[in-house]
């Protein structure tokens, strides 16, 4: 610890830390542009000076940038010395030369960091009367605007898209006052995290262009917390809303989560919400006009749950809370999962692996500071973005632990950091079916089937310790490869495991689980990460339920004559002629969702649940991570909550357990009382009777206007606004004006800080943790015994068949989430369907890139245009997982391939 003194007033801070984190954290109101706490300092803008005294005797000191000074013990400062305001206000005098006086009708007025920062200096008059810098903004694809005229030349974009991102394709261009920060030509930003320069921007050169198709001051949003629901990760979002429809989305910090970032699906994927497609009311498909109201589906859903057998179908991107009310009231004999029977079993050896494995499941903070990263079978830009991200930061550890300290300056010094290191990166091993984005930064790649990428595994894990089984007639170069990957791991000192179920390998399950339990058994302080394929996906396993396979043969046996399926689409769960055939047995199809598909086609009843922004309610993520998402704006009686329509479906049923419900911790209380491994989720946010000083948290700035003439047309009076019985938060701007609770945060706000800037106000320490601690309870720690998690055989060698191909699952950013995919921006973004072929595998079928794959699996027929990768694994063919147009397939399975084409690969393979 140092003491340092702050116009002559002592506070205790960490030593060797950046002055300016240091004002911020102790509160201190000081200017800064081109800092980030992401991203360290470079000292670009000048912005954040102040005066430094040498000594107490020191009257006159020197001015220096506080973004670059470290913190010592003794430091004597001042922020408000007139030379030091006088310096900063012509700083950003200079900056705003070329900047255009259109606050009025920039996207960022009222939350612009510019704007505050300017207030702060108190520059208020300009005094440059001469002709202003212009430029040509470029088109940069479906979710940025671009305004270069507004640019301040900070850096934060280029810095944060290619040196944090990895992006290639957005660069700073020209030089001095007349620098250009766009592409080379007009295009849409490649980059998967794109959508983060709307924040990262001081002003308004990047903005989001799904707001401005429905723009709305950001202060006359309804904001609320909340969780992505496009991915197992759990990252926190803040959703806004106006007028009845969800405007935007932005990033919600939470420190061992997603930090300051989201991914572009996270960010631009929520205007599913607001689909021409969305189910608005209740519909009963034997009477006509179909559409009804609430009571009257009540009444006609609860007679058809009395004359029948009902079996319900839970689902994987359904909160804990919905799952548990269905299986609460069709029993849990009745209850099944709603994930296919591969998927089923991917996900509960997930889950075996985190609860009796000894390696702990890690955050995305965690992953970030590993110093060893082995990846086997998961293509993570696809698969879990913000993941890649987080390991895009992990290859820096072990370099900066080594050089940095030899340089004797600071980690947060950026720009002489990168300097330093250039392209040294730390150990970084990829073991997947194809090349991905993070190929660029590893260390080795491997591409192959995933029976071959778990022999790698076993390989490693033995290595690392005997007692692990081995992988019998490797290869050498294959044993050279898994020896430099043990050394590694073995050396390092947080090594980290990632894998998943994007492959659809329980052998790469087994694999990693092997490695992560062999370097613990080492005394290794080793962590795993292992990817699920939706948001609730480790919930909804942990809530329990059987096969889906066993609901289609309970309707077809004659055990069940009425399903209630909820928030789930049977079609990209099994064949289409399975679940055609299972929807026809029924005598009654009741589902609960909230967009039109080919399952709520086939309801006899349909129900119009609330989307994740109309509804409250608890997801798990990947890690174990209990989090709660609240409603952000009430919604028309018609829809509501699954959760909602099955309680008080079991009040007119009468059913013992639900009759008892009225609001969501009433749900809550009955979860963790009928499944005691689920105690915790009761304790994420506090219960809907908190109150801080006798006030509700208001969701609404108190900058919020207009309430009464957005109803003028109908009455010009104020109206009651509507109460809340499920949250202490209000749907007002009256409330409590101070800090929340961290997981009640609905946006981030500070007097001077408009921008999501004013999340610094809401930290321990900057880039930290929450005050209170982040959003979020761990359901799930290690077990204590290493020995008993190896587990017994590696696979064999693939080996391909004559006449066949194995088809594998590819995961799309931008294609492969059924709710984002109803998104314009995402929709555009997404490519066509395909089959990706091994470019020997194409040469021998004599197919070229377009032309069509006819091929057969279990029954279904294919043909898809061909695209060709020299890595893919021979005998195999990726097929793109989730995108419209591609037929389900329970992957990986085994394609035969039609009679012309048998012949070729044949030939190929005798000859």
């Amino acid at each position: 610890m140092a003491t340092i003194y702050i116009e002559n007033k002592p506070y205790e801070v960490s030593a060797g830390k950046n002055l300016l984190e240091v004002c911020l954290a102790l509160g201190f109101d000081l200017p800064y542009f081109c800092w980030h706490p992401a991203m360290g300092s470079v000292g670009a803008c000048r912005q954040c000076a102040v005066k430094i005294f040498k000594d107490e005797s020191d009257t006159r000191g020197k001015l220096f940038m506080s973004c670059m000074e470290s913190v010592r013990d003794g430091l004597r400062l001042s922020i408000s010395d007139a030379e030091a305001k006088e310096f900063r206000a012509h700083v950003i005098g200079w900056l705003m030369t070329n900047h255009p006086h259109d606050c009025a009708v920039c996207d960022e007025g009222g939350s612009c960091h510019l704007q505050d920062m300017t207030v702060m200096t108190g520059h208020n008059y300009r005094q440059y009367r001469f002709d202003k810098r212009t430029y040509r903004n470029q088109y940069l694809g479906p979710f940025l605007n671009h305004e270069m005229n507004r640019c301040i030349q900070c850096f934060r974009c280029v810095r944060f898209y290619k040196d944090y991102a990895g992006g290639k394709d957005l660069d700073v261009f020209a030089a001095h006052n007349h620098l250009y920060f766009g592409r080379s030509e007009d295009g849409v930003l490649e980059s998967e995290f794109s959508g983060n320069l709307a924040e990262v921007c001081p002003t308004g050169v990047f903005t989001d262009k799904t707001l401005k198709q429905h723009y709305t001051r950001k202060w006359d949003l309804t904001m609320a917390p909340s969780v992505c629901h496009h991915c197992s990760l759990g990252c926190n979002i803040t959703a806004g809303e106006r007028y009845g429809s969800l405007r935007n989305i932005t990033n919600r910090y939470n420190g061992e989560v997603n930090g300051y970032f989201l991914c572009d699906r996270g960010r631009f994927g929520y205007e599913f919400v607001n689909s021409a497609n969305r189910i608005h009311k209740p519909l009963l498909r034997n009477q006509l006009p179909e559409a009804t109201d609430k009571q009257t589906a009540l009444q006609a859903t609860a007679a058809a749950i009395k004359q029948g057998r009902v079996i319900g179908i839970g689902s994987p991107r359904a909160s804990l809370e919905s799952n548990f009310a269905l299986k609460t009231l069709v029993g849990e004999a009745n209850f099944y999962d709603g994930v296919s029977d591969a998927e089923h079993d991917l996900i509960c050896l997930a889950l075996r692996i985190l609860r009796e494995g000894p390696a702990r499941s890690t955050s995305l903070r965690e992953v970030e500071q590993a110093d060893a990263v082995f990846i086997l079978g998961e293509d993570l830009t696809n698969s879990a973005p913000m993941l890649a991200l987080a390991v895009r930061q992990s290859v820096r550890q072990q370099p900066i632990a080594e050089e940095v300290p030899k340089a004797k300056f600071p980690v947060w010094q950026d720009a002489a950091v990168r300097e330093l290191l250039q392209n040294e990166r730390g150990p970084l091993f990829s073991a997947t079916l194809d090349h991905t984005k993070l190929d660029e930064i590893a260390t080795q790649t491997y591409f192959a089937s995933p029976d071959d990428i778990a022999r790698l595994g076993f390989a490693v894990a033995h290595l690392i310790h005997p007692d692990a089984a081995e992988a019998e007639g490797l290869l050498q170069e294959m044993q050279t490869l898994a020896q430099q990957i043990a050394d590694a791991l073995i050396a390092a000192k947080k090594p980290l495991v990632i894998s998943g179920t994007s492959s659809g390998s329980e052998a790469v399950l087994n694999a990693a689980a092997n490695i992560a339990a062999a370097l613990v058994v080492r005394e290794k302080a080793a962590g795993i990460v292992l990817t699920l394929p939706e948001c609730n996906s480790l919930g909804l396993t942990m809530l329990g339920g059987h096969r889906l396979e066993s609901a289609f043969d309970a309707i077809g046996n004659g055990h069940a004559d009425t399903a209630i399926i909820l928030e789930n689409d049977l079609f990209r769960r099994a064949p289409q002629a399975t679940v055609t055939r299972f929807l026809a047995t029924c005598k009654q199809v009741i589902v609960l969702d909230h967009l039109h598909n080919p399952t709520t086609e086939k309801a006899n009843i349909l129900l119009p649940a609330g989307t994740f922004s109309e509804a409250d309610g608890t997801l798990i993520n990947n890690e174990g991570r209990a989090q709660r998402f609240y409603q952000v704006y009430p919604t028309p009686d018609d829809i509501q909550e699954s959760w909602r329509w099955l309680m008080e479906l079991g009040n007119v049923l009468s059913h013992n357990q639900i009759a008892k419900w009225r609001a969501f911790d009433d749900v809550l209380r009955a979860i963790t009382t009928a499944q005691p491994e689920l105690t915790g989720i009761e304790e994420i946010t506090p219960h809907a009777d908190f109150r801080i000083a006798g006030q509700r948290i208001p969701r609404e700035p108190h900058r919020y206007s207009g309430r009464t003439a957005m109803r003028a047309n109908l009455n010009v009076s104020e109206p009651k606004p509507p109460e809340d019985p499920d949250s202490a938060m209000s749907y007002t701007m009256e409330g409590y004006r101070g800090e929340p609770p961290a997981s009640m945060i609905p946006f981030f706000w500070a007097p001077g800080w408009n921008s999501i800037q004013s999340t610094n106000k809401y930290q321990q320490e900057i880039g930290g943790h929450l005050h209170g601690g982040d959003p979020g309870v761990r359901l799930i720690e290690p077990a204590a015994k290493a020995a008993e998690a190896f587990f017994a055989s590696a696979p064999e060698e693939f080996q391909p068949l004559a006449g066949h191909l194995l088809l594998l699952p590819v995961h799309h950013t931008f294609g492969s989430e059924e709710l984002s995919m109803h998104a314009p921006g995402i929709h555009e973004r997404a490519p066509s369907p395909y089959v990706m072929l091994n470019a020997n595998d194409a040469l021998a079928m004599k197919l070229a890139v377009g032309e069509p794959l006819e091929f057969n699996v279990g029954g279904q027929a294919y043909r898809l245009p061909v695209r060709i990768s020299p890595d893919f694994p021979s005998g195999t063919a990726g097929l793109p997982v989730g995108l419209p147009g591609v037929p389900y397939a329970e992957l990986p399975a085994w394609a035969i391939l039609n009679s012309d084409l048998q012949w070729k690969q044949q030939a190929q393979v005798t000859y």
